[in-house]
């Protein structure tokens, strides 16, 4: 693995968890009304950045 293979890694790890905690918070202020609206969109955030729903890089 290369330098730069890790950085992408550390750099999809770190997306993975601002998406979640976006999505948790949306969750929190909507009392959850939207949750499946909200994963939806996480999911769809992960697959524009290359990022499966484990937060490891697809193979």
């Amino acid at each position: 693995m290369g330098i730069f293979d890790k950085f992408k890694g550390q750099a999809q790890d770190k997306g993975k968890e601002i998406i979640d905690n976006v999505g948790d918070e949306v969750d929190e202020k909507t009392g959850g009304k939207f949750k499946d609206q909200v994963d939806k969109g996480q999911d769809a955030a992960k697959d524009a950045l290359g990022i499966d729903k484990e937060g490891e890089q697809p193979k």
